[in-house]
């Protein structure tokens, strides 16, 4: 340990405690892992890369977490179910099924349907939980959805009209409701158990759901290419993608709730945008930065306070109708 270690350390507990300091990064490191899935979709299989991307998590944090792991090894057999969950609907569903979905899915319908995850980790917390969303996090979530959808529709209502729904869109819609789940799931996790020692046990819960689907894919013949891209690729999705950004989105769900954290999930479209026209070239045009104003505006209403943003009044009491009609509709039932 050198005489800055503690002070690198000290910087980085001060981190972990700002929670909403962290929430704007799992985005950009997943926005990360979509521009390189645009990039090598043909020379990535879907299985070999979700399988790879575990394997190389679960190795790199393991020997940080190794005895919390051996210390919590009875919490953490006896929430089984939970990791199981958590590993299947989150780290193994989601990326899966997008992979396989964008195969025969417009980049415009699933970046659409990926935006409804903030929509549908409220949704499932009121469903699973009956906690209903704050009225600011609705309008930002609201708000910011508008922004998406101006970008996917390429600044005319029109095109989205036209989006049809087949079978790569619902893959796409079932892999984002798989991630949702995991986020309101994570409130069961195991109490006193590290956050690194359970994102470590969902991971290599992971590795094992995905390896029979991993052999399968090798005995048909698709292998991930031993390439330094491939390589650089997987070191990537890797420790940004799996480690760190689920490591990041685990405490801000812990601390800041489902429906805040899931509303961050909008910043994708600003990152990829960004990514895409440094390492691809892609063109950023006018209603590209119109549908990232947008977004940028409901994430600040989601997150700061009142004062700083207030609702407009109507605004106000449709969202107060809403909330009352469902308290009403629950309390008969």
């Amino acid at each position: 340990m050198t005489a800055s270690s503690p002070r690198f350390a000290g910087l980085l507990d001060l981190v972990w405690r700002r929670p909403y300091a962290l929430l704007p990064l799992p985005p950009l490191f997943w926005a990360g892992n979509l521009v390189i899935g645009r990039a090598f979709a043909q020379e990535l299989p879907p299985f070999g890369l979700t399988f790879w991307r575990w394997v190389v998590a679960s190795a790199v944090l393991l020997p940080f977490v190794w005895r919390d792991l051996v210390a919590h090894r009875r919490a953490l057999l006896a929430h089984w179910p939970v990791i199981t969950a958590c590993a299947a609907s989150g780290f193994a569903g989601y990326p899966v099924l997008n992979y396989l979905g964008l195969h025969s899915t417009p980049a415009a319908t699933a970046a659409m349907l990926n935006s409804t995850l903030p929509l549908m980790v409220p949704l499932l917390a009121w469903a699973i939980t009956r906690e209903a969303p704050r009225r600011r996090v609705v309008a930002g979530i609201v708000l910011s959805f508008l922004g998406v959808g101006w970008i996917v529709g390429r600044g005319d209502p029109a095109t989205l009209a036209a989006l049809s729904v087949g079978g790569g869109e619902i893959l796409v819609l079932l892999a984002v409701a798989g991630f949702a789940l995991y986020s309101v799931l994570l409130r069961w996790r195991p109490k006193g158990v590290p956050d690194m020692a359970f994102l470590a046990a969902t991971m290599l819960a992971a590795c094992v759901l995905m390896a029979p689907f991993w052999i399968y894919e090798e005995a048909a013949g698709r292998s991930v290419p031993f390439a330094p891209y491939a390589v650089a690729s997987l070191l990537f999705i890797g420790v940004f993608s799996s480690l760190l950004g689920n490591l990041f989105w685990n405490r801000c769900v812990a601390t800041l709730g489902p429906a805040l954290t899931g509303a961050s999930f909008h910043l994708m479209a600003v990152y990829s945008s960004v990514l895409a026209f440094l390492l691809l070239g892609e063109p950023v045009r006018g209603f590209h930065l119109i549908g990232i104003g947008l977004i940028l505006l409901g994430f600040a209403i989601a997150i700061l306070p009142g004062r700083a943003f207030p609702l407009p009044q109507v605004l106000t009491d449709s969202l107060s109708r809403v909330r009352e009609r469902s308290e009403t509709r629950s309390g008969s039932g």
